[in-house]
């Protein structure tokens, strides 16, 4: 019953209960202090008056003589009743009364022993025979300094009870405005948290926040909420593994969990950014960063974060199919012209020719497979070359590989060289395809001393001075985005795959692009097998 109450009673009620006990527990507590002071206040004044009447010389000097005038009784009774006290008792040593209120009692001894033989004053609480009285009893000396008699004066408890009413009634007055107070105060906090809230029950935000969490980490996209200080508030399991992420994040500060870079950059930057391409070590990501307004204020941003990488590589080699593809149909077109001439040799009747022309083109195809399989060692990257070559032609481009290019089994994984010298080319290829003569490509391979040296020139128009520094850089491109697939990776692609083997790349700025890349023969190497990064070409 209590879980289904709204918010705001659940409020209300709660720190009504506790005003209510504190309260109450406050005013019980204040009452009993209150009653303890009071009995000690009204004993010192009783004690006062004792005091003062045992040092009235006619009470003592009558004392003395046994009063056989009466007089203590008249003195007492005065005092009494100028003090507003119950009793003043005068009594000799042994205890017997020379005044009370009630004659009847003047001449009988006390029950209790006589407490101020001891020359000092006494407080208590007194049961006597006019009823519950807070009592003081002072000694009465004598001439000679001995102690002659007592004089006990009491107050009645009803003079205590009936200020210790008004102390009370003043609490009462107290404790309902407290309580008046909380509750108005807990109506407005139980307001405030209901806007807060957007007017949202417990159980409701509950459902909620269980919501979140399984939408959060159950998608298949990196979220990141952070806040205006550049503070992870909100971070799901995707964006752990896309950031590399394993320690707790949240709370602490991008800069503290991102390398320098342009990804840092991105995700901790200012304004919004959208559909920004970052290569990571091992990801292609698509980086979308969207700020975050309520109420006209701002309280952050949220950054997705889309692991592109298998869709990128299945765009880059679908493209490099239909490439093959083309050039496999240029080379269709030419083996259909030879053999319309041979068929026309044929038909001429000059068997001879048709058989010098056949072994003319037979050597040609073969002989330049065969050399750079003889300089290259990987055959796969003597395929790339050859594959590149026929691509070339096919788009008007003459590729070209030094006739001093070697090279042996190098240590760099045979994958992280098809990636960089592929992209090397194709970038080459396509900046002097549809330019003017010449269009030619050149490729230089060599293991020679203690570094790997690929050199990749064309006859472009070559790359500006003030893009030397960015061509680098993700997503960084002159070029429009062709067919589905981004651009500005290839170069990213290199430049990060030649410093993880330990190597330098250098551009030259045109006319005509230079790329001349060194990895050393003893540094690290690439891994072994082709990571999902490589295939990005």
């Amino acid at each position: 019953m209590w879980r289904s109450r709204p918010l705001a009673s659940q409020i209300l009620l709660a720190v009504l209960g506790i005003l209510l006990a504190s309260v109450s527990a406050g005013a019980l507590l204040y009452g009993k202090l209150t009653g303890q002071t009071l009995d000690t206040q009204y004993g010192q004044r009783a004690l006062g008056i004792a005091t003062t009447v045992a040092q009235m010389p006619m009470i003592r000097e009558a004392l003395l003589r046994d009063d056989p005038d009466h007089s203590i009784q008249a003195m007492a009774e005065q005092v009494r009743r100028s003090t507003d006290a119950a009793y003043v008792v005068v009594t000799d040593r042994s205890g017997l009364r020379y005044s009370h209120p009630n004659s009847l009692l003047i001449g009988q001894r006390i029950e209790e022993p006589v407490a101020a033989l001891d020359g000092r004053g006494h407080l208590g609480i007194d049961n006597g025979s006019l009823g519950r009285s807070a009592n003081g009893r002072a000694p009465l000396f004598g001439s000679d300094g001995t102690v002659v008699g007592q004089v006990s004066v009491g107050i009645l408890e009803e003079q205590v009870s009936s200020e210790l009413a008004n102390e009370i009634l003043w609490v009462i007055l107290y404790s309902a405005a407290a309580l008046a107070l909380g509750v108005g105060a807990s109506w407005l906090l139980a307001h405030r948290i209901k806007k807060a809230t957007f007017g949202l029950e417990v159980s409701e935000i509950v459902s909620l926040l269980q919501e979140r969490e399984a939408m959060l980490h159950g998608i298949r996209e990196g979220v990141l909420g952070v806040d205006t200080d550049g503070r992870v508030e909100v971070i799901n399991d995707e964006a752990r593994r896309l950031l590399g992420i394993s320690t707790t994040a949240r709370g602490r500060q991008l800069g503290e969990l991102l390398p320098p870079g342009r990804l840092h950059d991105l995700l901790g930057g200012p304004g919004d950014c959208r559909d920004e391409v970052v290569l990571t070590d091992e990801f292609l990501l698509v980086v979308n960063r969207m700020p975050v307004i309520l109420s006209g204020r701002d309280v952050g941003s949220v950054i997705t974060l889309r692991d592109r990488t298998e869709m990128e590589g299945l765009v880059r080699e679908l493209h490099a199919v239909t490439g093959l593809t083309t050039a496999l149909r240029a080379q269709e077109h030419e083996f259909n012209n030879r053999l319309h001439v041979l068929s026309g040799l044929l038909g001429l009747g000059e068997p001879d020719e048709a058989a010098r022309y056949l072994a003319e083109i037979s050597h040609d195809s073969t002989a330049q497979a065969g050399d750079l399989r003889a300089r290259i060692s990987p055959p796969e990257l003597a395929a790339l070359l050859l594959a590149k070559v026929t691509i070339a032609a096919e788009r008007g481009v003459r590729l070209t590989v030094s006739p001093d290019s070697h090279l042996d089994l190098p240590p760099v994984a045979t994958s992280s060289l098809l990636s960089v010298l592929g992209n090397l080319i194709d970038n080459a290829v396509e900046a002097v395809s549809g330019g003017p003569e010449p269009r030619v490509v050149g490729v230089q391979l060599s293991d020679a001393g203690t570094e790997l040296r690929m050199v990749v020139t064309d006859t472009g128009p070559g790359i500006p001075d003030e893009a030397l520094r960015q061509i680098f850089v993700d997503g960084y491109s002159t070029k429009s985005a062709r067919g589905g697939m981004r651009r500005g990776l290839g170069l990213a692609l290199v430049h990060r795959l030649v410093h993880q083997a330990g190597g330098s790349i250098k551009v030259a700025p045109g006319p005509g692009a230079c790329f001349d890349v060194r990895i050393p023969t003893a540094g690290p190497s690439a891994p072994a097998e082709r990571s999902e990064l490589e295939q990005v070409r």
